[in-house]
């Protein structure tokens, strides 16, 4: 049995490279170019969703059809639905029931359970991947069975 698929771990890439841009663009955006702290995180954000979707899309899922305006309002609603719902209850769930902890520890625990959740949902909603309906040898032209 294989504890990771080729598909997971391309997905794993594929969050390194999203948090690498999130990450150094808001300190690059803050830091060198001097923008507010609220600005600069939004646009380093967003610049890291923006390559998780085209990657995630291209790379992980190979999701090259379907209708990429549905995937992209999927995909960017699953998203911001598990940051900031999702992530934010585990992290109050682990906080409350672990008190005495860290403050990374809840937080640790709501990335785990984000990135189970973005996983699943952009695998079976945003990528899924659709199956070819055979045609019934009767709906076949010029053919019967």
């Amino acid at each position: 049995m294989k504890l990771l698929t080729a598909q997971q771990i391309r997905f794993g890439v594929v969050g390194v490279a999203n948090t690498l841009v999130d990450a150094v663009g808001f300190a690059l955006l803050y830091s060198s170019v001097g923008l507010p702290l609220f600005i600069a995180n939004l646009c380093s954000t967003t610049a890291g969703m923006l390559l998780s979707f085209v990657l995630n899309r291209n790379f992980t899922f190979r999701a090259k059809d379907g209708d990429v305006r549905k995937q992209v309002v999927l995909f960017f609603t699953i998203t911001a639905f598990g940051l900031w719902v999702v992530q934010a209850a585990v992290i109050f769930a682990v906080g409350s029931l672990l008190p005495h902890v860290t403050v990374l520890v809840p937080k640790f625990a709501g990335i785990a359970v984000g990135l189970v959740w973005n996983y699943v949902l952009y695998q079976k909603v945003v990528f899924r991947q659709r199956t070819p309906v055979p045609v019934a040898a009767t709906e076949q032209p010029g053919g019967t069975v």
